[in-house]
C-alpha cells in the first residue's frame, strides 16, 4: 500500500526541535497514523535559522497588525521570515493530502494561539507559518494534534485526507467528465452525512468539454468545504436509512426490523455507527448492489484505523 503524503510539525514525530531542545512525540501519530501516512516533517523556526534550543517567541498585536516577536527581546521579529518559508515550501505543500500542526505554537498553531496586546493574552491567533501555509493551500485538510483526541474531529480529518488523495489520483489518471461524475457518485453518501449534496449535483449537471476544468475546480473546492463540516448523527441516520432502501425487496420482515432497531439505537446514542454499518455490510454481501458496492461511505478508509468505533 502506498502511504499518503501528509505534512506535520517535526516535534510531533519526536524530533528534538522545540525551543527548549525537546520534542512532543505523539504516539498515535507516530504509531497508528504512520502506518498509513508518509509524514513530511517541517519546523519553520529551525528552518529560518533560529536554532535549538532558542529564545521563545510570541504573537503580538500592535496597531492592528499581528507580528511574531521575541518574548525577552521584542526587537527580534521573525514574522516575514516565517511567511517567506511558507511560500518557499509551497511546491512541496502542493503534493500533500493533509497537514497536522502543533497546537499553541506562534509559528505552527492552527487556531486559538495566544496573541498579546499590551501584555494581555487572548486566544485568537493563528501561527504565522501555519496561516500562510493554509492560505496557499485552501483545499488541504489541516488539523492540530490536540484536536485529534476528539473521535469526531479525528475521523473528519482522516476522511478528508483520503478524499483529497483520491481526487489527486483522479487528476493523475486524467480528468474527464465521466470520471468526475463517477467520483461524485462514489462520494455522494459521504457528502450526505456532512452537508447538502444537491448543490454539487447541480454543478456537475452543467459539465461539458468546454468547462470541464472550471467545473472540476469549483467542485473540489465546494466538496472539501462541505466535508470540513463534521458529520452529524442525524445526517448519518438519514444516510443509513437511504442505504436501507436498497434492501427493501431483499430483506424479510425480521431482518428489516432488526436493521431499523439498530439504526434507531444509533440515533439515540446507545451504540456506535459501526454496529448498523456492520449489519448493512453483511446484508449487501448476500445481496450485492453495484451503486452501494462502488460507494465509499461504508469503507472510506482502511477499517484497521477503527475510526467509526467511537462515533
Amino acid at each position: 500500500m502506498n502511504k499518503i503524503p501528509v505534512g506535520i510539525s517535526s516535534c510531533l514525530l519526536g524530533q528534538a526541535v522545540r525551543y527548549d531542545g525537546g520534542h512532543k512525540l505523539d504516539s498515535y501519530i507516530a504509531g497508528t497514523l504512520a502506518e498509513y501516512f508518509d509524514f513530511k516533517p517541517f519546523c519553520p523556526e529551525v528552518a529560518i535559522g533560529m536554532g535549538t534550543p532558542r529564545p521563545t517567541i510570541q504573537l503580538v498585536k500592535i496597531n492592528g497588525e499581528i507580528s511574531c516577536l521575541g518574548v525577552k527581546n521584542p526587537d527580534v521579529d521573525v514574522t516575514a521570515q516565517l511567511r517567506d518559508y511558507a511560500h518557499q515550501q509551497k511546491a512541496v505543500h502542493d503534493d500533500l493530502c493533509g497537514y497536522i500542526l502543533k497546537k499553541d505554537s506562534p509559528s505552527c498553531g492552527m487556531e486559538r494561539v495566544k496573541v498579546y496586546t499590551n501584555g494581555q493574552p487572548q486566544k485568537i491567533g493563528t501561527g504565522i507559518y501555519a496561516n500562510e501555509m493554509m492560505r496557499n493551500n485552501p483545499l488541504l485538510p489541516v488539523e492540530e494534534e490536540g484536536r485529534l483526541g476528539d473521535p469526531r474531529l479525528r475521523e473528519n480529518f482522516i476522511q478528508r485526507v483520503y478524499v483529497l488523495h483520491r481526487w489527486k489520483q483522479l487528476l493523475a489518471e486524467g480528468l474527464t467528465a465521466s470520471r468526475l461524475t463517477r467520483f461524485h457518485a462514489r462520494h455522494k453518501l459521504i457528502v450526505m452525512s456532512h452537508d447538502n449534496y444537491v448543490e454539487l449535483g447541480q454543478l456537475l449537471a452543467s459539465v461539458s468539454k468546454t468547462n470541464l476544468e472550471e467545473v472540476a475546480n469549483t467542485y473540489i473546492s465546494q466538496l472539501m468545504k462541505a466535508l470540513k463540516k463534521v458529520a452529524s448523527r442525524k445526517n448519518h441516520v438519514n444516510v443509513l436509512q437511504h442505504i436501507q432502501g436498497y434492501l427493501k425487496k431483499e430483506l424479510d420482515a425480521d431482518n428489516k426490523a432488526e436493521l431499523c432497531e439498530l439504526i434507531e439505537r444509533y440515533r439515540q446514542g446507545e451504540i456506535p455507527l459501526i454496529v448498523p454499518l456492520t449489519l448493512l455490510k453483511h446484508h449487501f454481501r448476500k445481496n450485492p448492489d453495484p451503486y452501494i458496492e462502488d460507494s465509499y461511505y461504508m469503507s472510506p478508509y482502511p477499517q484497521e484505523l477503527r475510526l467509526i468505533n467511537e462515533l
